[in-house]
């Protein structure tokens, strides 16, 4: 008991050591990087205040913040294409946005490459497996939006589930983890607004700073909206005018307690960054293209098969090379988790759910 209570006092001291030279005695970069990454974890925010004061955190989260995409999506860029069994050469980046663009120039652009998406079980999704820098991922295209729902296992059961439960539960056979939401052994409920079916779930718009609904409409279009203005009555409203039929928050703020951001791509504008705009985690998005498919993404991240994560500015250039017209960032750190025919095909990175997911109240599920 000596030899293990030495042995573990022995690494928590080089870990303090070492992150007293990442925040003190090592590169301003180094630095930038673990706070950015360390204020978008759930329960490791208080390391960052352990090294620097609250005005320095500010500054480096300053100095890689993003620029405001506030514009409203608009929905006549999007033409669902029915019946496409197979798209080729859809893997391009976007052309630059401009009044006079329109959503043929979108796929004209996106024809233009060589490279080829093969729906090869016919199944209507198609499995891009991507590799960056500093992460794995995997991408699910569905080419029929209407196929995706926000299906809510806090509401029919007051707790959360791993992923692959969610999704078998509400006859699904892929899915993706949610929005933002109370973390606790139970899975937590969903923070915020929650449609499911057009039902409002939960309305509390103003619960959390800065937090912004990732919805599919009833038009099979995903719109990003900030709710965080809003009460009760304007969600209400909201969901009604927009004929919001699924959708969950995820949250927009940066500050010294938190570093979260939503929007990635408007209009087929990405999102400007000062610096990395971000830290590395694992990370979730949802996205878009010109004929209605649905991009799913999930990335791997801290420590996870030697990766540090995606940055805002990986998901974003992900988003654009698959053709995204509208995209925007979801819950990530221990939630990120993807599922498809009752399989993990990314895993929440955490000791405690190994070869699963986190227990979560809500996920985006593909029938």
């Amino acid at each position: 008991m000596i030899c293990v209570g030495t042995s573990i006092l022995g690494i928590l001291l080089i870990l303090v050591l070492s992150m007293n030279v990442i925040c003190n005695g090592g590169s301003s970069a180094a630095r930038e990087m673990f706070v950015s990454t360390i204020l978008e974890t759930g329960a490791l925010k208080f390391l960052a205040k352990m090294y620097l004061t609250t005005d320095e955190i500010n500054d480096i989260v300053q100095k890689n913040s993003m620029g405001k995409l506030d514009d409203a999506v608009d929905e006549n860029l999007i033409r669902i294409v029915a019946g496409n069994e197979e798209v080729k050469g859809s893997l391009g980046k976007a052309p630059d946005r401009s009044e006079e663009a329109t959503v043929t120039d979108y796929r004209v652009a996106h024809e233009q490459n060589d490279r080829e998406e093969i729906d090869e079980d016919g199944d209507g999704i198609i499995v891009c497996k991507i590799a960056g820098s500093n992460f794995l991922a995997t991408m699910l295209i569905v080419k029929d939006p209407s196929r995706v729902t926000l299906e809510s296992y806090y509401n029919d059961h007051k707790a959360g589930a791993p992923l692959d439960k969610i999704v078998s539960e509400y006859g699904g056979v892929a899915g993706i983890n949610g929005g933002l939401y109370h973390q606790n052994e139970t899975g937590g409920r969903p923070y915020g607004v929650t449609v499911s079916n057009g039902v409002i779930q939960t309305n509390k718009p103003q619960e959390s700073a800065g937090l912004v609904l990732i919805a599919m409409t009833y038009d099979n279009i995903l719109v990003i909206e900030d709710v965080s203005k809003l009460d009760e009555a304007g969600v209400e409203k909201l969901v009604k005018d927009k004929k919001i039929r699924d959708g969950c928050c995820f949250q927009e703020e940066s500050k010294d307690s938190n570093n979260h951001f939503v929007q990635l791509m408007i209009n087929g504008h990405e999102r400007e960054l000062n610096g990395s705009g971000s830290g590395r985690n694992p990370r979730t998005a949802i996205g878009q293209r010109a004929d209605g498919s649905i991009l799913l993404l999930v990335t791997s991240g801290r420590g996870a098969e030697g990766h540090l994560g995606a940055s805002a500015s990986d998901l974003i250039g992900i988003m654009s090379e698959y053709g995204a017209v509208n995209a925007a960032n979801l819950d990530g750190g221990s939630s990120s988790s993807m599922v498809l025919n009752g399989e993990y095909l990314m895993e929440s990175v955490t000791f405690r759910k190994a070869n699963t997911s986190w227990n979560l109240p809500v996920a985006f599920v593909v029938k």
